[in-house]
């Protein structure tokens, strides 16, 4: 008998996010994210359903583009991070993708490998985030060089590094140099991500590139009824059931004891199938849709939760770890991370299934 851990990713789901995306995106062009194995929901299957409804797909790296260049007809391809040497940069040139840089050298590795006119150089802004870019007069020095070489195809984009507070300082200073840069040029722009589309930025950017809110995790509010989706569904079942008295201990180090006679399930899911060990105490599990808190230390293979409150538990009940009841960004809280992490960081042992 199969062990019952899994992902159910659900690309209807998908779909629907996509949909809204591109509702709330208006007539701007949508540069979908897909790096990271479609944030943990995996690539191939998740680049297929967001393709046809999107005018570009973002990777980090080329690893990730050549991947996704053996599905066959897809929109173009961005590389956010660019070329790492002149043998990234002949792929890109060879492919025909289209590239972030955010520094001379690689201008100078694209020039040698002959990038063709018509793949797009995204000028990438250093708008106060400090992790990449270039500064403004470096933007003016590198346009020069390029429309020396007779390569026009040029955009410029940065990122928000806060964009879901709107009204920090760091966001209005980095909106405050994105609207400068702006201004003095004309050339296509970049910069709405997931929380500046949902908050609804106004300001120029002709491209948005989501990310998170396509896979329903974007924990932020917003004035219309339609909702995304979580897509991701972290499913398992109880293995086994037990008494345990006052004052017995659960788990590793015995990190939580019982305060009154308590029944524990266990369930056959650990950090070795991506459900985090720093989860707290208290964290919560849906057992038969049920909210109950984890007790003990998160195991590499199990977790223990407290269902002394579910008279109805039984060896084989379902349990939700995160979903459609139970945001992964809750579960994310409660560990001391974002969301992001836990998607992303998913172990090939616990199977994904994607229904349709």
């Amino acid at each position: 008998m199969a062990r019952p851990s899994y992902f159910d990713i659900d690309l209807r789901a998908l779909e629907h996010n996509v949909r809204l995306t591109k509702k709330r995106a208006a007539n701007k062009k949508i540069c979908a994210a897909v790096k990271g194995d479609a944030y943990g929901h995996g690539l191939i299957p998740c680049a297929e359903i967001i393709a046809p409804h999107v005018d570009s797909l973002a990777v980090a790296f080329c690893e990730e583009a050549s991947a996704l260049r053996q599905t066959g007809d897809l929109p173009r391809i961005v590389v956010l991070e660019g070329p790492f040497d002149l043998a990234d940069a002949r792929f890109i040139a060879d492919n025909g993708l289209d590239s972030v840089v955010h520094s001379a050298y690689q201008v100078e590795l694209l020039f040698s490998a002959r990038l063709p006119a018509r793949s797009t150089i995204w000028l990438k802004l250093d708008s106060g985030m400090h992790r990449l870019g270039l500064e403004d007069g470096e933007i003016t020095a590198q346009l020069k060089r390029l429309e020396s070489n007779n390569h026009s195809n040029i955009g410029l984009m940065s990122h928000l590094g806060d964009a879901e507070s709107v009204d920090s300082a760091m966001t209005q200073a980095q909106l405050a140099r994105w609207c400068a840069a702006v201004d003095k040029r004309s050339l296509p722009t970049s910069l709405l991500n997931s929380a500046a589309i949902l908050h609804g930025y106004d300001t120029k950017s002709d491209w948005v590139r989501p990310g998170i809110m396509l896979y329903g995790a974007a924990d932020l509010p917003t004035e219309h009824e339609d909702r995304l989706l979580p897509v991701m569904h972290f499913r398992s079942a109880v293995m086994a059931l037990r008494w345990i008295n006052e004052s017995e201990v659960v788990g590793y180090g015995g990190r939580w004891q019982a305060s009154k006679p308590t029944r524990v399930a266990t369930v056959p899911v650990g950090y070795a199938d991506g459900y985090p060990r720093t989860a707290r105490n208290g964290t919560p599990v849906l057992i038969d849709g049920v909210e109950c808190p984890l007790i003990g230390r998160v195991s590499m293979d199990m977790i223990t939760v407290d269902v002394t409150a579910l008279a109805s538990v039984e060896v084989g009940s379902e349990v939700e770890l995160w979903g459609s009841s139970l945001a992964v960004n809750t579960v994310a809280q409660h560990a001391g991370t974002i969301g992001y992490e836990l998607l992303t960081r998913l172990p090939a042992r616990c199977p994904r299934r994607w229904s349709r």
